[in-house]
């Protein structure tokens, strides 16, 4: 059994209604929708010309990173990332499949630029000027869950602080009935080793047969997406306490307790990494 522990310095959400962390923390507490808002990220870390090229995935991807960082005071291009999508861009996906049985030669260059399942990761350390390393993860429901491990890990192997960003699309076309997703969902966090003054701290560990957590009110808004698996941590956050357990493989969940934070320096802290998701 493993356990982590680290820091929440900072946090970003987006979706449909909910524009930013401040908007889905009212949401948790009083089920207040954001009036006007926006219908599309526009993540302002991209010059004009590549924020329109970039496809939605990518646009909440990099908005809620940048929202991430700018809380945690952190400056973008000096963290490592981690990037985890249960699919990528389902919406290209389709695109490339038809129009690869239709007309090959018709496939647009810069659709297949943003193909790749780490397309955001690269957007984002174009528009950060980052030349840290870059994680692109995808493990189904476990991706989110499998994300925040890696990213810990990392801490514990000596990063003094890294982003996390979960993110996915809507499905279309015939993977609609094999991996449906609907509507569009992004959430990040910048975890540290260190305390800080006003931050919570979560401490997480890998569970056998436990049930995961049951959806609250971010679940109910935005559920259908591929990436509602990491809500129920975003809403304990919210709250600013409480246990939750993420699907992090067959049979097995993190779970993660989230506490207020230590007025105290501490460090990240883990026992034997034998026994982890991974295994």
């Amino acid at each position: 059994m493993s356990t982590l522990t680290a820091t929440v310095e900072g946090v970003g959400f987006w979706c449909r209604g909910l524009p930013d962390w401040e908007a889905a923390r009212a949401f948790v507490r009083d089920g207040t929708l954001a009036e006007g808002a926006s219908t599309r990220p526009s993540p302002l870390i991209l010059a004009p010309n590549e924020r329109r090229r970039a496809p939605e995935t990518v646009a909440v991807a990099l908005e809620v990173a940048l929202a991430a960082c700018q809380a945690a005071g952190r400056e973008p291009r000096d963290l490592p990332s981690v990037f985890a999508s249960t699919h990528g861009d389902l919406g290209i996906t389709d695109y490339m499949c038809s129009t690869l049985v239709g007309d090959p030669r018709s496939i647009s260059p810069t659709r297949f630029h943003n193909s790749v399942h780490n397309a955001a990761a690269g957007y984002w350390t174009i528009g950060a000027g980052c030349t840290q390393a870059t994680t692109a993860i995808s493990a189904y429901d476990a991706t989110f869950a499998e994300g925040l491990l890696e990213a810990l890990v990392q801490l514990h192997a000596g990063q003094a602080a890294v982003l996390l960003v979960g993110y996915d699309g809507a499905a279309m076309g015939p993977l609609l009935p094999i991996s449906n997703s609907e509507g569009l969902l992004g959430a990040a966090l910048v975890l540290s080793r260190d305390a800080k003054a006003g931050a919570s701290r979560i401490t997480v560990d890998v569970v056998e047969g436990a049930t995961p957590t049951q959806a609250g009110a971010l679940s109910h808004l935005a559920g259908g997406n591929a990436s509602a698996p990491m809500l129920p941590l975003f809403e304990a956050l919210a709250r600013g306490t409480g246990d939750v357990h993420l699907i992090a493989g067959e049979g097995r969940q993190l779970r993660v307790r989230i506490e207020a934070s230590a007025s105290a320096p501490a460090h990240i802290n883990a026992t034997t990494m034998k026994d982890t998701v991974h295994g």
